[in-house]
């Protein structure tokens, strides 16, 4: 298991030496990921040069193993009911002004095909931990009734800690990956923030991803809520547990989220107890990169459009967009344009970024990466083990940077407008360009013919 005191006495340890630091560079850029050591030295860095040549060595890193491509999503809140107390989250039980929400079957599908409408192909579903009303079969229904009645291709979800025989049946639903957040890897700071609930087990938390694997499920995310503890020790303990399950299992965390601490409403927490700043972030995210070569390290709405767009040039791989927090979010929105009336019901947090996903695409186009709405490795089989040694061989980017071209062009037949189109059409040509291996090359044009003449789900 973690070994939670080893990253004390390696964070003890660390000095940020600027000769060491080139060293551990030149080891990074061969994207075969760090030890914790070494991490831990790349963590410690405040000089901005130095962290100028961090950045640049994990934008090179991140391109090496997924090309330019960054891939798009959004999350889809089922239910706002929740029996835990977590102290920085608008949902805990105490928030007693929360105007609670769990959707209908018929909800769930208007929220799908509202995300569908808008272009997305891939929804991350999330719900408050409440075994009475949105337990188990709470969440099959959600997602048969998506799988049945929309247009969208895979779920993944960010569902409370199971055993393992409810793992196996909510991985025979079809979802791709499993995430939870350990929220803060440090004990004492998850005990004060966790009061009450099942979330207040710490153990049982932390082991689900064992279970998940265990369970079937080849792909898991994980992260650290910043903000609550220490950066460093957070960051190096999410790090730590990558390589735990990459040594047990052979497969790193196929996700790595990099969430920050934002004002929730109902929560006694004002502000950081533990300040992360915006370079602090950065650096996280480009550390991130370099230590788990393999894995998507997502970057979600918390954030301000600005450093969104700069981590993505350092490392950040998957993005949300147009992001609801709220159940019934995004129906609610198509309303609220039409009366006026906004809803009511409660957020987890509050989002910075409030970019749409058409406005999130054009603005990746025009920082010189390629907009992906791909969703292709989840039914292939290119997954688990199989997905992180291609990874970390250099051959996923072929397969990344081929399918970023044809979602694009499914995007913008389908859904462009405002100027996304001609944007879309010049990225697609360049990346055209870029194939060099002719046989891949002639497929894509190909399949790039056949979205034209009106098939869909087209992929390589």
């Amino acid at each position: 298991m973690l070994n939670l005191e080893k990253i004390e006495n390696i964070l003890a340890d660390a000095k940020s030496d600027s000769i060491q630091v080139k060293e551990i560079l030149a080891k990074a850029s061969v994207s075969n990921g760090l030890t914790l050591e070494e991490s831990a030295v790349l963590l410690s860095v405040k000089d901005r040069d130095v962290l100028h040549e961090i950045y640049h060595t994990a934008g090179s890193v991140k391109e090496k193993v997924f090309g330019r491509r960054v891939f798009v999503f959004a999350p889809l809140y089922l239910s706002n009911y929740c029996t835990n107390n977590c102290l920085y989250c608008g949902f805990r039980i105490d928030n007693k002004d929360a105007v609670r929400k769990a959707l209908t079957r018929d909800e769930v599908i208007a929220e799908a095909k509202t995300l569908e409408d808008m272009g997305f192909k891939r929804a991350l579903l999330v719900c408050g931990e409440d075994n009475k009303i949105s337990g188990l079969d709470f969440i099959l229904n959600s997602i048969d009734a998506i799988y049945k009645n929309t247009g969208i291709r895979i779920l993944h979800i960010n569902a409370p800690p199971m055993n393992v025989e409810d793992l196996k049946t909510l991985k025979v639903s079809g979802v791709g990956v499993y995430q939870v957040f350990q929220e803060t890897y440090h004990k004492s700071t998850y005990e004060k923030m966790h009061p009450s609930g099942s979330k207040k087990d710490y153990h049982y938390r932390r082991s689900v991803m064992d279970r998940s694997i265990e369970a079937g499920f080849e792909d898991v995310g994980i992260g650290a809520l910043l903000g609550l503890y220490d950066y460093r020790y957070d960051a190096l303990a999410v790090i730590s547990h990558s390589q735990y399950l990459f040594e047990r299992f052979g497969t790193h965390a196929h996700t790595i989220s990099v969430p920050r601490l934002r004002p929730a409403s109902g929560s006694p927490i004002k502000g950081m107890p533990y300040p992360v700043t915006d370079e602090d972030f950065k650096k996280i995210v480009a550390v991130y990169r370099l230590s788990v070569p393999s894995a998507g390290v997502v970057v979600s709405t918390r954030e301000s459009a600005g450093l969104r767009d700069k981590v993505l040039q350092i490392g950040a791989s998957q993005i949300s967009a147009g992001s609801k927090t709220e159940p019934g979010g995004y129906a609610q929105e198509v309303k609220s344009q039409k009366s006026k009336v906004k809803s009511k019901v409660a957020e987890q947090f509050a989002t910075d970024d409030h970019r749409t996903i058409e406005e999130m695409i054009v603005s990746i186009a025009k920082n010189g990466l390629m907009p992906s709405l791909c969703t292709t490795c989840y039914r292939v089989g290119r997954t688990g083990a199989s997905f992180t040694n291609k990874t970390l061989a250099g051959d996923m980017n072929r397969f990344c940077h081929a399918n970023a071209i044809l979602t694009l062009q499914e995007y913008i037949l389908d859904h462009a407008k405002n100027g996304a189109w001609e944007i879309g059409k010049a990225v697609i040509e360049k990346g055209i360009d870029e194939i060099k291996e002719e046989k891949l090359k002639k497929d894509v044009l190909k399949k790039l013919e056949d979205i034209k003449a009106g098939k869909r789900d087209v992929y390589v």
